[in-house]
């Protein structure tokens, strides 16, 4: 084994680091401006709700592709690809990947073509695939180990800000600073789109560079053998031909033109079933891989271990509900008993939505600097007041509305009290988490006008802290098979590519609505109740100690 590089001060690489929560901050960027991008092209291209949804489906299902076939070639090959290439190769081949990807969104749009901008969202993404397997691991090498979580976490932070500002910035970039009526869009097209991704492109190339010729950095570059886990890919690549059997066959059913109602009403339908097929066959496939690995445990590696097969349904919930909350959010907030706000006014909210995980996150990190109890509870509720007035303060300088944000702060008090009573216990946050999701999407779901923006946008601050709580529980006692396990949450980001259209779909229906369509979310955080519920008696059972073993969130 070629032995890693480590770098003693993570001063010595001020700059590299800098340049890697720029990465950071594209994940969060690009994703989060897809919230303002999906009714955007919505109304631009004549698409419904679930046609909408196809550009969460295309960026988030290029991360489960990247990383299986990562993970199918380690599995056959016993190489790691990310370990062969190093951490910073694989971060600059991911950076020129994203940058591809920005090209053909640039082509996408001056050939006006819809599917041709997914297939732009589908490259960038899964050069983030390759850029998120490398980067966190990479952050630790960058100094000594022990402050390695605080460059993450430095990392986490930069992302939730890029979160928070890529709808403004996006917005700015159809609309620039006129207030268009919906009628105007189209004649706005979409030419400002070409320098936002000439710009995106350009910053990928040039952090690309920056990593690339600084030869002074650790290169985390070694040879391994990787446990071969044959039952783990055949249930994984069962689960992908029949999901993409399952969305072919519902893709195939728009080019069905027909004025009949009843013939639209069935293939509305059947469209709603191929859907739900499709969920279930990724919890049947993690379900029968759970129960199959508890009688044999050869051959399926990381997931013989049932905390990480039930917390990468976990994770395939939380990016799911964390994504299409926000992805309907714009359609929810056109309707009349919601505000009957533009398309060119709700930039705002999809900007605190996800301004409420940069807030949770940097409350999640006070604890990183070690502040004594006193202190600690009262930055439990100073730092989210701040992080609330920095995403006002993006919106106020970007000029915009943020008259109807104001008293969202009632929200953040709510979750900061959240905060204080999970004690930093993973298990015992993430209940108290999912639960409050869970009530802030029913009172959505039983209420209008502002008290149902005010609980569906909250929904952000409570998916906050989800994703390293289940990421802590998931791997917890794995030993050497972490890094597989590790790999195989990654996949199950495919959520994202999944639940969104799901709720679009039912949103489509004249039976359930925009906002009857919320239900879902709903399933979502009663299913993240229950694996911090039962996670707690498996680690248990293994004599893990998850309060003690495990450190918070």
């Amino acid at each position: 084994m070629e032995p890693v590089q480590t770098v003693k001060s993570s001063s010595e690489n001020s700059g590299a680091l800098s340049t890697l929560v720029t990465v950071f901050f594209f994940w969060g960027f690009i994703a989060a401006g897809n919230g303002v991008f999906i009714p955007f092209c919505k109304h631009y291209f004549k698409l419904d709700q679930f046609q909408s949804q196809l550009i969460d489906f295309a960026f988030y299902l290029a991360y489960y592709l990247g990383a299986l076939v990562l993970y199918a070639i380690a599995s056959l090959s016993g190489k790691d690809l990310i370990l062969r290439w190093g951490y910073r190769n694989s971060i600059v081949y991911g950076l020129v990947f994203s940058a591809l990807g920005a090209a053909i969104m640039i082509l996408a749009v001056n050939a006006n073509t819809f599917p041709g901008m997914l297939v732009g969202l589908f490259a960038v993404a899964l050069g983030f695939s390759l850029q998120q397997t490398a980067a966190n691991p990479f952050a630790v090498l960058l100094g000594p180990e022990a402050t390695g979580t605080h460059r993450i976490t430095l990392g986490g932070g930069i992302n939730s800000f890029g979160t928070a500002i890529g709808p403004i910035v996006v917005a700015l970039a159809l609309f620039g600073a006129t207030k268009a009526n919906d009628d105007q869009i189209n004649s706005l097209g979409l030419g400002k789109v070409t320098i936002l991704y000439a710009c995106v492109g350009a910053l990928f190339l040039l952090a690309a560079a920056l990593f690339f010729f600084s030869k002074k950095l650790p290169s985390g570059r070694f040879e391994t053998d990787t446990e071969k886990s044959p039952k783990a890919l055949g249930a994984l690549g069962i689960m992908t031909v029949l999901l993409a059997i399952i969305f072919i066959w519902v893709f195939r059913t728009y080019t069905i033109v027909t004025d009949d109602k009843s013939i639209l009403q069935d293939i509305e339908m059947t469209r709603t079933k191929l859907l739900l097929t499709g969920l279930i066959v990724i919890v049947g496939t993690l379900l029968f891989s759970l129960f199959s690995a508890k009688k044999n445990g050869n051959g399926w590696g990381a997931m013989k271990y049932p905390q990480l097969v039930l917390g990468m349904l976990a994770i395939f919930t939380y990016v799911g509900v964390e994504v299409t909350i926000q992805s309907n959010l714009g359609a929810l907030l056109t309707q009349p008993a919601f505000g009957g706000y533009k398309l060119t006014e709700v930039a705002p909210f999809i900007s605190m939505y996800w301004g409420s995980l940069m807030v949770g996150r940097w409350t999640g990190s006070i604890k990183i600097f070690e502040p004594s109890k006193t202190l600690r509870s009262i930055l439990i509720f100073i730092v989210p007041a701040i992080a609330f007035a920095v995403v006002l303060g993006v919106n106020a300088i970007a000029q915009n509305d943020i008259k109807p944000l104001t008293w969202y702060i009632v929200c953040i008090i709510l979750q900061a009290i959240a905060f204080y009573a999970g004690q930093d216990k993973p298990a015992r946050t993430l209940l108290i988490f999912a639960l409050a999701g869970m009530a802030c999407m029913l009172t959505g779901i039983f209420t209008t006008g502002t008290v149902a923006v005010y609980s569906f946008l909250s929904g952000g601050l409570f998916c906050s802290i989800m994703w390293p709580a289940i990421f802590a529980l998931a791997i917890a006692g794995l030993s050497k098979h972490t890094s597989q396990g590790s790999a195989f949450l990654v996949m199950m980001i495919l959520g994202g590519a999944i639940i969104p259209p799901i709720q679009g779909k039912l949103s489509d229906l004249p039976s359930v609505g925009i906002h009857n369509s919320y239900w879902i979310p709903v399933f979502c955080f009663a299913y993240l109740a229950l694996f911090a519920v039962g996670v707690k008696g498996i680690l248990r059972r293994q004599g893990i100690d998850y309060d003690s073993s495990i450190g918070g969130h």
